[in-house]
């Protein structure tokens, strides 16, 4: 497999002449069957290392990613492009599971995105065995790692298909990884010790985005001000739901184009709010870090965190998505005093007391009904509203010690398990044709429901919204809309597609007291993420370095330069220029002649001397004939 083949598919699927950064040195090693680690930052054009060699090899390969939403995206744009790649997911219906797994045993697909939460199922491994895979691709790899920021236990499973698919090489690609993680990703994802990763590094530098802090007392004035101040698409961070809501509505009130976006919201209205978005439809959205993974808008110009993340790697990959397109934007952090005590309680709200964490063991199996010595595989929908209300919990705390369970090995926390919209008639097929009044958006679906999904007068059907939409020529949210009007008149039961968390016991039931929470599992982590935050305030208050070489050298880049764009680098250009000057008046206070040579003696930088010397010559506050100085 040449290198000529590589480009040709690069020409003949993506239009690009040539590949960009070391895209080339990743799909050559995966492509030579050698495992290989691909460290790039956000928007550095990820998915062509694993979809130009998935083309060029035999068999299928296997795609391993966390956000549905981008698995969808992908694999529309491949279908688009006339590629055969295919998705499954949690919320499938069995059936179509099966038949594309078949297709990929067949040979017929070249992508197979799957959700890390799908690999430990049994008849995922079962078709696993029969397939011809060409490689596995492990995205957003750092998941995999117990010291990354956005550890993932179903990440683990991955390590069960390596012994499935013991010679079959793995790429894993990652935005945000230190040396330590990096180290771990290849542990974590080798059969053998030790790793034998062909190992890739494209500086995370981003020359065309400026990092800023700004100490700002008011947020929400400084908020208004720069997005005034600018023109183009923008992402406000925030920290909460509440706040999202909050933020937007006071930018709309002040006449800017701004949404908000956070995880609770219904999942038409969802992506209503980010099609607005990214077709500028509405400027400015403000969210959550639930928006985000797989957004694809190359033009934006500005993001601004107005809450202070918990993390380098979090607000790295979050300002990241500004300036995808090369041309200039910025990265804004607004920081004051109240953000240090804000930042400091996360760390017990994230690592609540050991005794709180077994008191929530408890109290979850008395809300499941759960006796000491059962449980054992039991799955239940988890509802943490109503388990905080029942026994007086606040719902982070819960949260966290679910987390810390989940790491423990006793249950499963699946906190966003996508489960499909489900419809079901209400009437009877004739009584549905003598139906009159329905309007005409309402027909058409009741139509394309018809021609589209069997025994929905029997029992509940998983529907696909966006395709009914294609086929009545709506919208999402208004398909969205019109079933819930037909589920008011009662004509049929519409369940909306929901994101709902599920608790899976993973073990028999524990006494509280015998329940073991390890060094690694609660000490340990509790040191990292007490760095990680201390890391982040360092970031917010040291103006006395380049936030971008801050940055790298975070991520372990050792040569660095200053930016010369961030609040630190103007500033400190501002004040050596102004003792470049002083030094300048002070070798002519003489007011004797002086060569222009003699200023090389005063060991300025160039850029330094240029500047201070063209303002004292435009300003008149000195003199220069025959290459001579002096003051007038």
């Amino acid at each position: 497999m040449g290198n000529e083949e590589f480009s040709h598919l690069l020409k003949k699927y993506w239009g690009y002449d040539d590949f960009r950064g070391i895209q080339r040195e990743i799909i050559e090693s995966i492509g030579s069957g050698h495992d290989t680690l691909g460290l790039m930052p956000t928007g550095g054009g990820k998915s062509i290392t694993f979809q130009v060699p998935a083309l060029a090899m035999e068999g299928v390969c296997i795609v391993i990613t966390p956000l549905i939403a981008l698995m969808k995206d992908q694999v529309h744009h491949l279908r688009q492009r006339g590629i055969m790649a295919a998705a499954i997911y949690s919320g499938m219906q069995h059936d179509d599971i099966i038949r594309i797994l078949e297709n990929c045993i067949l040979g017929s697909t070249k992508l197979l995105y799957v959700s890390p939460e799908r690999l430990g199922s049994g008849l995922f491994q079962t078709k696993l065995r029969h397939m011809k895979v060409s490689f596995i691709t492990v995205d957003e790899a750092h998941c995999i790692s117990q010291w990354g920021y956005d550890f993932r236990p179903s990440y683990l499973q991955i390590a069960e298909i390596r012994r499935i698919c013991p010679d079959v090489p793995v790429l894993a690609l990652t935005a945000t990884a230190t040396p330590k993680v990096v180290e771990d990703i290849c542990d974590k994802l080798t059969l053998s010790t030790p790793h034998t990763f062909n190992i890739f590094r494209m500086s995370f530098e981003r020359k065309n985005l400026t990092y800023l802090v700004s100490h700002a007392m008011d947020k929400r004035t400084e908020l208004i001000q720069l997005l005034n101040g600018e023109k183009g698409a923008a992402i406000v961070y925030v920290r909460s739901r509440r706040h999202a809501r909050e933020v937007a509505e006071l930018l709309t009130e002040t006449g800017l184009s701004a949404t908000f976006y956070h995880a609770g919201l219904e999942h038409a209205v969802k992506d209503q709010r980010q099609r607005d978005w990214q077709h500028d439809r509405v400027r400015i959205m403000v969210a959550t870090n639930a928006f985000g993974m797989g957004i694809d808008k190359p033009d934006v110009r500005i993001v601004a965190h107005y809450d202070c993340p918990d993390s380098i790697e979090a607000y790295f990959q979050e300002a990241g998505r500004a300036g995808r397109d090369g041309h200039p934007s910025r990265a804004i952090l607004l920081y004051n005093a109240a953000d240090e005590p804000k930042l400091r309680k996360r760390i017990s709200d994230t690592f609540p007391e050991k005794e709180y964490i077994r008191k929530v063991y408890d109290h979850l199996a008395y809300y499941y009904q759960i006796a000491t010595g059962d449980g054992y595989g039991v799955s239940r929908e988890f509802n943490i509203d109503d388990f905080c209300r029942k026994f007086n919990h606040f719902p982070i705390r819960v949260h966290a010690a679910l987390q810390i369970l989940q790491r423990a090995g006793y249950i499963e926390y699946t906190e966003e398990q996508d489960n499909q919209a489900r419809v079901r008639f209400l009437v009877t097929r004739d009584d549905l044709y003598r139906l009159r009044g329905d309007s005409p958006d309402e027909e058409r679906v009741i139509i394309a429901l018809l021609r589209n999904y069997g025994g929905l007068f029997a029992d509940y059907g998983f529907i696909d919204e966006s395709m009914i939409a294609n086929q009545c020529g709506m919208k999402s949210h208004e398909v969205y809309q019109t079933l819930k009007g037909l589920s008011e008149k009662h004509v049929l039961h519409f369940i909306p597609r929901k994101q709902v968390p599920y608790i899976r016991y993973m073990q028999r039931r524990e006494d509280s007291e015998h329940v073991l929470l390890s060094k690694e599992v609660y000490e340990e982590r509790l040191t990292q993420y007490k760095e990680r935050i201390e890391a982040m305030l360092r970031y917010a208050k040291d103006n006395s370095k380049c936030r971008s070489r801050q940055l790298l050298e975070y991520f372990g880049e050792k040569d660095t330069k200053d930016c010369g764009q961030c609040d630190v680098c103007h500033h400190t250009s501002k004040t050596d220029i102004q003792q470049a000057k002083q030094q300048i008046l002070t070798l002519l206070s003489d007011r004797q002649r002086h060569h222009v040579t003699e200023l090389l003696r005063l060991q300025l930088r160039k850029e330094e001397l240029d500047k201070a010397l063209t303002y004292l010559l435009q300003e008149e506050y000195i003199m220069q004939k025959d290459g001579y100085l002096i003051i007038p």
